[in-house]
């Protein structure tokens, strides 16, 4: 599936990622795709199709930091990806990766997620 072309009027999602590993994300920066759990595939898409542009910010569980972000690329299909080698992921998506940098989440302490109990984005 090709990029919707943006849309006007149209807002602007944001997801943050958890990856298990850092291998993980390494992979996604070298090939710029993902693949996330089938649970997430039906928001992730809703909002690729409802939205202007999807970003993606990705962090390492227990890293304590973000790992950089990118732009969703494509909806998520049906083909699986061997490269993580997990048969609990979903569909691979296409991401184009805009920075790639360890950022430490008190960075981020003012930021707060009004729909998640207005709780610090982490």
């Amino acid at each position: 599936c090709k990029s919707p072309s943006p849309r006007q009027n149209m807002p602007v999602r944001y997801f943050i990622m958890k990856s298990s590993n850092l291998k993980n994300i390494d992979i996604s920066q070298q090939k710029g795709i993902w693949s996330t759990t089938p649970s997430n595939e039906r928001k992730l898409n809703g909002a690729f199709w409802e939205s202007s542009m999807v970003y993606l910010i990705f962090s390492v569980q227990g890293s304590g930091c973000f790992q950089g972000f990118a732009r969703m690329g494509s909806a998520i299909g049906c083909e699986k990806s061997q490269d993580w080698g997990s048969a609990g992921f979903g569909g691979v998506f296409k991401v184009d990766w805009i920075r790639k940098e360890s950022i430490p989440f008190q960075f981020a302490h003012h930021l707060f997620n009004p729909w998640n109990d207005s709780k610090k984005v982490q």
